[in-house]
């Protein structure tokens, strides 16, 4: 989908309701009905690249959330960036979920309200929403102006209010008709210094909480529609394997039962641009009728190219790449570190493995869909509803002006929305019935049919001198590519996820080779927490440790002298990494967990640090180990992610992907035996349980005027081999290998 272009964002539609609300959003030319879009919210023309904004005549605040909200706090966050700029106190608004904007321009595709997606995040809102606010108060401030024939420069605003240098007050509300008439000026308007911030930067709790803690808030498992079938799945648990046969004669005596209906996958070795493996899929009238009847299915699965494929396998040919004499990818070559080996004084090498990993969201993957004649409407919480959109076009072969997306609260994601495959299933479920269908997913369903985290080796070698400085560094990875039959006429690189070119310590070392090894798999594969971040920190920030320890010097020193003075080191595809800032939040921790204190109580200190996307973290642990059991006595996160929107989001994401951090480092795996996932349900997927959870996670949040980056992806990376590194200290034990519980009690 094309944007919308600088120029033509300038366009803002005014509009009235019949109740007198004035109708605030930016439109491009030529824009088109958005359908299914609530008349009340929007009006008829109104096209916007960013949340629009309803003022009402009793003066109450309606600000449209444009993000999909799947629990990283943009329902609250993004609004409060036009409620800044609009001048308005955050008790006088009412925010909205936005449906989706597809719409039609006379330069393509676009979007009312910018991009959606869950890419979208806080770096790219934080300009264009805040001129969304500053329109509608600039067109707000010269309707009082032309009212009181007073300059406009005269009036200010404040608490939703129009205020004249005498005193006077027009509130929004009063002054809706007029301003409706008014025409925006063409350039970008002024926004606030942040001294006059009164929204931006106050802890604010998230605007629906009290929806969500009160049952009243509708995920996507909760939506329905009438004459809706419900659907459930049995998907063929074989890497690319076919549907052979089935019987169904018991399945349609189960009370509730209305058909049965085989679902083709994607043939070896094709794209997963649609559903992502064959199936048969029970309609009922009802979801036990649904669920009994998909018990009773007899099924034959015929397997396909993977059917040998198996965790020890992959683990096998990773390190004979590793081992064997291939080239492999080139990622980064810096200097010669060929050369800085043969005149080491030392040379520390190390190697980790990593397993695959499910996103195993609270709520399972799920969709409602309703096609008729000539439209379509699909109610879920996704993270991509362009994708989606495109998708059930295609499928259809409905235009897509004609397809209506409402997005709802989602219960997590991590990246697994990000994926439309259960869309595709709904969808091609819904066309056999010739009715509504809401699909539904089982915790059975989503761990085993999941776009798994890559299973990667690191290989990695530093070379240091004779006073112990690093002059060489070597980073050779083999793993499954994260990007698996990738449907993009241009996707990213194979290396892509798993090693990163500017990853750390790039630019900070002379002599640098990075050099990725491509290990083939059937285990479908795409983005998880962090996707270009996690698997790279757990290696590079144990292996800074290792080197620590042989080398014998102190490990928060050994980091800031390999980040030296501050500076800007460019970074591809986002901001550069600055030395100062990431040196900053290590020192904070290290202060914070006491760092440096001899220790005699057999507790041990970790720490590790890690720069993602704009954001600077370091998560420091203490911990012991008492027999088979691990205990975290403190867990501290400290995290520059530019300036702060909603401090209580900011720590609730830092707290929560800690947390997820511990989780999945501790015992999490998703393994393979005869060419499908071993894991079924939470008893061989433990997430971490409370009473082994840390009685707090101290956050602390660094002040900085820089942009804002996403925090749900900047406090993941860290927590892993900074937990690693605080076991090696307490136990003596270097664990290399995640999970890590398993591997150490294997090595105790």
């Amino acid at each position: 989908m094309n944007g919308i272009d600088a120029g033509r964002r300038r366009f803002l539609c005014v509009s009235l309701t019949a109740g007198g609300a004035l109708l605030l959003g930016f439109r491009g030319a030529v824009a088109a009905p958005t359908p299914g879009v609530p008349p009340e919210l929007l009006g008829d023309d109104l096209t916007a690249v960013g949340p629009f904004v309803r003022i009402e005549r009793g003066n109450r605040i309606v600000i449209g959330a444009r993000g999909c909200e799947v629990g990283q706090g943009v329902m609250t966050s993004l609004p409060m960036l036009v409620a800044e700029e609009l001048d308005v106190e955050w008790s006088q608004v009412m925010v909205v979920q936005l449906p989706y904007g597809y719409v039609e321009t006379d330069q393509g595709a676009s979007n009312l309200y910018g991009n959606q997606g869950a890419d979208a995040g806080m770096r790219e809102a934080w300009t264009e929403l805040r001129q969304a606010g500053a329109a509608a108060r600039w067109l707000l401030r010269q309707a009082a102006a032309n009212e009181w024939k007073l300059p406009v420069a005269n009036l200010r605003t404040e608490a939703g209010e129009v205020v004249a240098p005498d005193g006077r007050r027009l509130s929004y509300g009063a002054l809706a008709r007029s301003a409706a008439a008014l025409t925006l000026p063409p350039a970008p308007l002024p926004l606030k210094q942040p001294d006059r911030f009164h929204v931006i930067g106050k802890p604010t709790r998230t605007a629906d909480a009290r929806d969500i803690v009160t049952g009243r808030s509708r995920y996507g498992i909760d939506e329905y529609a009438a004459n809706a079938l419900v659907a459930v799945i049995v998907r063929c648990p074989l890497f690319d394997g076919t549907l052979a046969s089935f019987d169904d004669s018991e399945t349609r005596k189960v009370a509730g039962v209305v058909d049965v209906v085989a679902l083709p996958g994607p043939a070896p070795g094709q794209p997963f641009d649609g559903v992502l493996t064959a199936g048969v899929a029970v309609l009922a009238e009802h979801s036990w009728g649904a669920l009994k009847g998909r018990e009773q299915l007899q099924v034959t699965w015929k397997p396909g190219p993977w059917a040998d494929e198996s965790s020890a396998a992959l683990a096998r040919r990773a390190n004979e790449r590793l081992d064997g004499a291939e080239a492999g990818l080139e990622v980064r070559h810096d200097g010669d570190f060929a050369q800085a080996r043969k005149q080491a004084r030392q040379v520390v090498e190390a190697r980790y493995e990593m397993p695959f990993l499910a996103h195993a969201t609270m709520e399972p993957p799920g969709a409602l869909i309703e096609i008729g004649q000539d439209s379509a409407r699909l109610t879920a919480p996704v993270e991509d509803p362009d994708g989606a959109s495109r998708m059930i076009a295609k499928l259809t072969g409905l235009p897509r002006a004609r397809i209506e997306i409402r997005l709802t609260r989602g219960g997590g994601s991590f990246g697994r929305r990000l994926a439309n495959d259960f869309v595709a299933e709904a969808v091609l479920v819904a066309k056999a019935a010739g009715k509504p269908v809401k699909l539904m997913w089982t915790r059975e369903d989503d761990l085993q049919h999941d776009f798994y985290r890559p299973f990667g080796v690191h290989a990695l070698a530093a070379t240091l001198d004779r006073r112990k400085r690093i002059t060489g560094w070597s980073h050779r990875c083999a793993a499954t590519p994260l990007q698996a039959r990738d449907a993009r006429a241009n996707p990213p690189p194979a290396n892509a996820g798993n090693l990163e070119a500017d990853d750390f310590p790039a630019g900070l070392v002379a002599n640098l080779e990075k050099t990725f090894h491509a290990v083939e798999s059937g285990m479908p594969r795409d983005a998880w927490r962090a996707p270009a971040d996690a698997m790279h920190a757990f290696a590079v920030q144990s292996f800074i440790d290792e080197i620590a320890v042989a080398t014998r010097q102190d490990a928060v020193k050994l980091r800031l002298d390999l980040l030296g003075e501050p500076r800007l080191i460019p970074y591809s595809g986002g901001p550069g990494l600055d030395t100062g800032r990431l040196a900053d939040v290590l020192r904070r921790c290290a202060e914070r967990i006491g760092w440096g204190v001899r220790r005699t109580d057999g507790h041990g200190l970790g720490i590790a640090c890690h720069f993602t996307a704009g954001g600077y973290a370091a998560h420091a642990f203490e911990v012991s180990v008492v027999g088979d059991e691990l205990r975290i006595h403190r867990a501290v996160c400290v995290a520059d992610v530019g300036r702060v929107i909603n401090p209580l989001g900011v720590e609730a994401q830092l707290m929560g992907a800690t947390i997820d951090g511990l989780s999945t480092t501790l015992n999490l795996a998703i393994t393979v035996r005869d060419g499908q996932v071993r894991q079924r349900s939470f008893r061989d997927y433990p997430l971490l349980r409370m009473a082994h959870s840390p009685k707090d996670v101290e956050v602390v949040l660094v002040e900085s005027g820089a942009d804002p980056a996403d925090a749900g992806t900047v406090g993941i990376a860290s927590a892993a081999p900074a937990l690693a590194n605080a076991v090696y200290a307490a136990t003596t034990v270097r664990v290399r290998k995640l999970p890590l519980m398993p591997e150490l009690m294997r090595m105790l």
